[in-house]
């Protein structure tokens, strides 16, 4: 899928990174704390540490903003992911390896994930679908995950069922940051780790028997 580009009038392509860069860590703040609708744009320059007249050199409307949070938070997740995690071993301990590093990609990057899931269905109609097909990218590293480990005898599931574990792996993962006001008071983050790998085990190999 395309991705939709936000025109600045600023031409200096390292400037404009540098300044979004500034935006979007304002913008998360904000967003976690106030949410996406009840943050003006003068606040987001303000926190981002320029003026709302420069604000609008780098984006058209506030929600621009949301979309560069959104497309790159999905993005860091996903290059950290591919950076850490091989596909190609295939046996029960680097499957492990793969979800531990997953979950501690989202415990570092908390409150982007939070704001992600909280302020996402405030993008506009153009814009949604690319961040969702984002979302899709990342389950599909789980998925390549899981059809070489089938396809090495090490894991015995069915297409269906590949794509669903995949969904459940990042689902469970973001329940670390989501859900973080309850879970963080009972479970240290490796307890969580190990616990829900034990649980996505057990449903996985239960199918050899």
């Amino acid at each position: 899928m395309k991705k939709r580009e936000v025109p600045a009038s600023v031409k200096d392509e390292r400037l404009v990174k540098k300044r979004r860069n500034e935006m979007i860590k304002g913008a998360i703040a904000l967003f976690k704390q106030k949410g996406f609708h009840r943050t003006t744009t003068r606040e987001i320059a303000k926190a981002s540490g320029f003026s709302i007249g420069t604000l609008y050199e780098y984006i058209r409307q506030k929600e621009d903003v949301l979309y560069l949070v959104c497309d790159r938070i999905y993005d860091e997740v996903r290059e950290r992911m591919e950076k850490d995690i091989g596909t190609h071993h295939a046996t029960v301990e680097s499957f492990k390896l793969a979800i531990a590093h997953y979950f501690k990609v989202v415990d570092d990057l908390q409150d982007e994930v939070l704001v992600m899931y909280q302020e996402a269905k405030s993008l506009s109609k153009e814009s949604l679908p690319y961040v969702l097909n984002k979302e899709m990218q990342m389950v599909a590293i789980f998925e390549e995950i899981l059809q070489t480990c089938v396809q090495n005898g090490v894991f015995q599931l069915t297409e269906q069922e590949i794509k669903l574990f995949a969904h459940n792996i990042v689902v469970l993962g973001q329940m670390w940051a989501f859900r973080r006001w309850s879970l963080h008071k009972m479970y240290t983050l490796d307890e969580f780790i190990e616990l829900q790998t034990e649980f996505l085990l057990r449903g996985i190999l239960q199918k050899r028997s």
